[in-house]
C-alpha cells in the first residue's frame, strides 16, 4: 500500500514536472530563441544537481574511473544531440506536434537495434509499430503549424535517443558497472554540458551577456532565473523518471511515458491554444495508440519468454 502510494506520488511529480517544463520552456523559447544556450544551461543544472546530491549525501557518490568516463563519451554525445535537437523542434513547432513526432521513438529504436545489433523484431512487434508510423505521418501531413526544421529536428532527436540506448546495450554492459541510472544521468549531463558550451558559443554567440538580453527587450535576471528554473524542473522529473524505472518493469515505464506524452499534448493545447485540425488530432491519437500497442506486445513477449524459461528449468 505504502509502495503504491509512493509510486503514485512519484508519477504525479514526473507528469506534473514534465508538463510544467514543456510549458515554461516554450514560453522561454518564444522570447529567448536560443535553443543551444538553453540546452547548455539545462544540462549544466542537471549535472550540478548530481554534484550537490553527492556532496550532501542525498545520492550515493559513485566511484568512476577515467576509463569509464571515456567509455561514456559517445553516449554523452548522443545525450547532447537528443536534448538540443528536441529544443530546436520545440522552438519551431507547437509542443503538441513535437511530442507527436517523439511518439515515433520506438520505431526508430527497433530500426537502429536491427541495423546495429542485428536483433530482429517479431512480426507482432513490427505490426504494432504500423499505427505509430501512420499516425505520425497523418499528423505531420495535416499539422496546421508544420515546419520542416521542427519536424526533422524531432525525428533526429528520436534517432539520437535510439543510438544512445543502442550504444548503452552494446558497449556499456561492463563499463557501467554498478553505477545507478540517476548517477549515470548526472555524469552524462555534465559531460554533455561541457561539450555544449563551445558549440553554443560558436552557433549562437554570447547571448547571455546583459547587453544581448536587453537587446531582445528582456530583463537579464528574470530571464536567467526562468531558464535555470526550467533546467531545475527538467532535472527533477528526469531523476524521478529514472527512480520509477528502477521500481517497475521497462514495459510499465514505457506505458507510463506514453500516457505522460498524452498529458503533455493535452496541456500544451489548452495553454497555448494552438490550432489542431481533426485529422492532425486523429493522427496523434493513432500514434499514441500504436505506442501503447507496442508496449503491450513487448509485455506479452516478455511474459512468454519467462514462461518458456520456467518450463525449461522444470
Amino acid at each position: 500500500m505504502v509502495t503504491g502510494a509512493i509510486l503514485l506520488g512519484m508519477g504525479l511529480i514526473w507528469y506534473g514536472g514534465n508538463i510544467y517544463f514543456n510549458i515554461l520552456n516554450k514560453q522561454v523559447l518564444k522570447v529567448f530563441m536560443y535553443p543551444f544556450t538553453c540546452t547548455t544551461i539545462y544540462l549544466g543544472v542537471c549535472g550540478l544537481a548530481g554534484v550537490l546530491g553527492w556532496m550532501t549525501g542525498l545520492l550515493e557518490k559513485p566511484k568512476v574511473t577515467s576509463e569509464q568516463l571515456i567509455a561514456f563519451l559517445p553516449m554523452a554525445v548522443f545525450h547532447l544531440l537528443a536534448n538540443v535537437l528536441i529544443m530546436v523542434s520545440l522552438g519551431n513547432v507547437p509542443v503538441s506536434f513535437t511530442h507527436t513526432i517523439k511518439a515515433c521513438e520506438p520505431f526508430v529504436l527497433v530500426l537502429t537495434s536491427a541495423l546495429i545489433l542485428g536483433t530482429r523484431p517479431s512480426i507482432p512487434l513490427t505490426l504494432s509499430l504500423v499505427p505509430v508510423v501512420m499516425g505520425v505521418s497523418i499528423a505531420s501531413a495535416t499539422e496546421l503549424c508544420f515546419n520542416w526544421l521542427g519536424f526533422l529536428s524531432a525525428m533526429a532527436s528520436n534517432l539520437a535517443s535510439a543510438l544512445r540506448n543502442t550504444y548503452s546495450k552494446a558497449c556499456l554492459k561492463d563499463a557501467r558497472g554498478d553505477l545507478s541510472s540517476v548517477n549515470l544521468l548526472a555524469i552524462l549531463s555534465m559531460q554533455s554540458a561541457v561539450m555544449m558550451i563551445p558549440l553554443a558559443l560558436y552557433i549562437e554567440g554570447n547571448v547571455l551577456a546583459p547587453a544581448a538580453v536587453a537587446g531582445l527587450g528582456l530583463e537579464w535576471l528574470p530571464t536567467i532565473q526562468k531558464i535555470v528554473l526550467a533546467g531545475g524542473i527538467m532535472t527533477i522529473y528526469q531523476q524521478v523518471s529514472y527512480n520509477i524505472l528502477s521500481k517497475v518493469s521497462p514495459v510499465t515505464h514505457s506505458v507510463m511515458n506514453c500516457l505522460k506524452r498524452i498529458a503533455v499534448i493535452v496541456a500544451s493545447v489548452l495553454v497555448f491554444r494552438n490550432p489542431v485540425s481533426i485529422s492532425s488530432g486523429l493522427g496523434t491519437a493513432l500514434a499514441i495508440f500504436g505506442v501503447l500497442l507496442y508496449s503491450s506486445v513487448k509485455r506479452w513477449e516478455g511474459n512468454k519468454k519467462k514462461m518458456a524459461r520456467a518450463q525449461a528449468k522444470s
